[in-house]
C-alpha cells in the first residue's frame, strides 16, 4: 500500500515512488479587457439613428420587436432573438421599421483577437445559452455600473464604488463565453438548425422545456386576467410544482412573472402610440385605469405618463437625431 508522504517541486512521494506532474498553461482565444458600453434601448416605432463608424466592436441585438440595421452599404432586417456584428471602423445605423417598437440590446468593446475575423458582418439568430449569457451581461451592468443603460447619450462607462465581488469579471466571461458558443455553433460540421420546440406537455422533455411552454402560455394570454388554477391546468402542472419552477429559474411566482410581463407589454404599447393610457389599461385587462398605474410604477417607478416622457426624451431633439456611443 502506497502513502502519500510528502509534495514538493512538483514531485508527489508515494513511498519509494515518485510521479512528476507538469502544468500547461490554458489556451486563450482571445481577451476582452476594453468595454465602451453596455445598453438596454426601449425605442419608439419611427426611431432612427442616422449612424456612425468608431474603431472598437459593437454587436446589436433585437430582444424585441425588430429594426433596419446599415452595415456599410448593406440593410439589414433583424428581427427578435436576431444579432448582428460591427467590426471597427465599420459605417452603421439603425432605423425602425414604423409597425413596431424595437428593444435593443447594444454592447461595444475592443478586441484585436485574428479570430475575430469570424464576427465580422456575421448576422445570427442566438439560442438560449447565448440569450443567458446575455442577460448575465446586462444583470451584472446594472449593479456594476451607476450610468443608466438606455441613456445613448453615454460615453463611458461609471464605476459603481459598491459593486458585487468579481462583477466587471463576470462581465468579461460572459461576453466571451457568448462570443464563443456562437463561434463553435456556426463553425460545426452543420449549420445550426432551430427548430419549434413541442408545445403539448406530453411531449416536454425537461423543466426547461416546461417553462418555456408556460412563458409561451403567458405571452399568448396577456391581454387576460389568468389565475394561477388556470395557468396549472393549461399546461398540466400542480400549483406547487409550478411555484417552485418559477421561484427557482425567475426568482418570482408565476403571477409576480405574468405582472411583469403585462408591464412589458404595456411599455411597447406606450411606445407604440396607437392607444391612450385607459385604451391599454382595459386591452391588458386590467380591472381600473388606477389600478394599471399602480402596477406600472412598481415596476418601472415611473408613471406611465413619466416613462412616456422619458422616452420622449430619447427622440430627435432641436432638429438633431440622437447618437449611440
Amino acid at each position: 500500500m502506497l502513502y502519500l508522504l510528502t509534495i514538493k517541486h512538483g514531485l508527489v512521494f508515494f513511498g519509494r515512488i515518485f510521479m512528476t506532474y507538469e502544468s500547461i498553461t490554458l489556451r486563450t482565444e482571445f481577451t476582452i479587457n476594453e468595454i465602451f458600453s453596455i445598453h438596454y434601448f426601449e425605442y419608439t416605432k419611427d426611431f432612427t439613428f442616422e449612424g456612425e463608424t468608431h474603431d472598437f466592436w459593437e454587436l446589436v441585438c433585437v430582444d424585441n420587436g425588430s429594426i433596419d440595421v446599415t452595415a456599410d452599404t448593406s440593410v439589414i432586417k433583424l428581427k427578435k432573438g436576431e444579432m448582428i456584428f460591427h467590426r471597427p471602423n465599420e459605417f452603421h445605423a439603425l432605423r425602425a421599421d414604423g409597425i413596431s417598437p424595437p428593444n435593443l440590446i447594444v454592447i461595444s468593446f475592443q478586441c484585436r483577437a485574428q479570430c475575430m475575423k469570424f464576427f465580422e458582418k456575421r448576422h445570427v439568430t442566438i439560442n438560449a445559452t447565448e440569450r443567458f449569457y446575455l442577460g448575465q451581461i446586462l444583470t451584472e451592468a446594472r449593479k456594476t455600473f451607476t450610468t443608466p443603460l438606455n441613456n445613448p447619450y453615454i460615453c463611458k462607462l461609471r464605476r459603481n464604488e459598491n459593486a458585487d465581488f468579481g462583477s466587471e469579471h463576470i462581465i468579461r466571461l460572459s461576453l466571451e463565453f457568448l462570443l464563443l458558443n456562437i463561434y463553435r455553433r456556426y463553425n460545426a460540421p452543420l449549420q445550426p438548425v432551430f427548430k419549434e420546440e413541442p408545445a403539448h406537455p406530453l411531449i416536454r422533455r425537461s423543466n426547461e422545456e416546461l417553462l418555456e411552454q408556460i412563458i409561451r402560455y403567458l405571452q399568448q394570454n396577456v391581454y387576460k386576467h389568468l389565475t394561477v388554477t388556470e395557468i396549472c391546468k393549461a399546461n398540466m402542472i400542480g400549483r406547487s410544482s409550478l411555484e417552485k419552477l418559477f421561484h427557482k429559474e425567475k426568482n418570482c411566482g408565476v403571477i409576480e412573472y405574468f405582472c411583469r410581463l403585462k408591464i412589458e407589454t404595456a411599455k411597447t404599447m406606450i411606445r407604440d402610440a396607437r392607444y391612450n393610457f385607459s385604451e391599454i389599461s382595459n386591452l391588458l385587462d386590467y380591472s381600473s385605469y388606477q389600478y394599471f398605474s399602480l402596477q406600472f410604477k412598481k415596476y418601472t417607478r415611473m408613471s406611465p405618463s413619466e416613462y412616456l416622457t422619458s422616452i420622449q426624451n430619447f427622440k430627435e431633439e432641436n432638429g438633431e437625431e440622437i447618437r449611440l456611443p
